[in-house]
């Protein structure tokens, strides 16, 4: 990463390495006090993006430090293999110097990126709290604008309210405890989100690296067989040790099978399953401009606004 800003005295930028994982989680942590007034990072999470085959951490990370304290933390990552990057930024406040000559390291290199790819120009996005440390007003001078708003929505559950639910007739539901149920839910996903926005299609070893499988749980994927349809549905989630909630990652419905139900069925499975671990909590996020209905579905089922999320984006010519 290069850009053309002054790192501010006082102040030091380095690439990060998968020993900085434990250090980056507790920054992601003390911003998640800020913004949502609890920690929700966990450290499995950190280290999957660390470790994804596909950044290179020596070029596509920065950790920005104030004397020894972390205080800022950038990653590039590129899942379209075309124009559109990804980019991470993290920033405590009183760092606003810092905070971008981050952001300009982000910008230079997404643009690398996007030309290693073969792509006449950048599309970048950033996803944020609507209330962020990043400051908003820097981003609109650099030419970012905001895309897409995302609701994270969240439900209190427990045993005497969310027992398992009975499954509606012709339909089985299962977990992906074997490999061929896991290339399923990942053909699954993949087809039910591809009209979804900024959806980008992974194959299953990209999608395996993305979830970081060496520590997922299984037994909390699941897949459902409808009788006359076949497989028509899955649903990714994992337990949240960081907050000791049940989260939704991913829940697909093949478009020939809605309308039977099935987006409900799983949702108030995930209710029981996660209230029989003993968990009192469960969230997921949700793009409000969805078409699919799946907002409100869950605000039918109980679900309400935890916090919201923007995408800011930025267009930047090739190199």
């Amino acid at each position: 990463m290069t850009t053309s800003l002054t790192l501010p005295p006082g102040l030091t930028v380095r690439p990060a390495t998968l020993d900085d994982a434990a250090a980056v989680c507790a920054l992601l942590n003390e911003i998640d006090l800020l913004e949502i007034g609890r920690a929700d990072t966990e450290l499995e999470l950190v280290t999957a993006d660390l470790k994804h085959p596909e950044v290179d951490l020596e070029r596509d990370s920065r950790l920005l430090f104030a004397g020894d304290r972390l205080v800022g933390y950038a990653l590039v990552w590129d899942e379209s293999a075309g124009e559109r990057v990804n980019v991470d930024h993290y920033v405590l406040p009183g760092h606003p110097q810092g905070a971008l000559y981050l952001l300009g390291l982000l910008e230079a290199r997404a643009a690398e990126r996007a030309a290693a790819n073969g792509a006449a120009r950048a599309v970048v996005h950033l996803y944020l709290n609507t209330e962020p440390t990043t400051d908003p007003a820097e981003l609109r001078a650099r030419g970012w604008r905001t895309v897409r708003h995302y609701k994270v929505l969240e439900r209190r559950i427990g045993v005497d309210t969310d027992p398992l639910p009975k499954a509606p007739p012709g339909v089985v539901l299962r977990s992906c405890l074997a490999e061929e149920d896991r290339r399923r839910a990942h053909a699954l996903l993949q087809e039910s989100f591809t009209e979804h926005f900024d959806h980008q299609p992974r194959t299953y070893e990209q999608w395996l690296d993305d979830i970081g499988a060496q520590t997922v749980d299984w037994s909390l994927i699941w897949i459902a067989h409808v009788e006359g349809v076949g497989y028509a549905a899955a649903m990714r989630t994992r337990d949240n040790r960081a907050s000791s909630k049940g989260w939704i990652g991913d829940l697909g419905v093949l478009a020939e099978a809605r309308g039977r139900g099935l987006g409900s069925h799983l949702l108030r499975h995930a209710f029981g399953h996660y209230a029989a671990l003993g968990r009192d909590r469960i969230g997921l996020g949700v793009d409000t401009d969805n078409g699919s209905g799946a907002l409100a579905l869950y605000e039918r089922h109980g679900m309400t606004l935890d916090h919201a999320v923007d995408t800011w984006e930025l267009i930047r010519p090739g190199l």
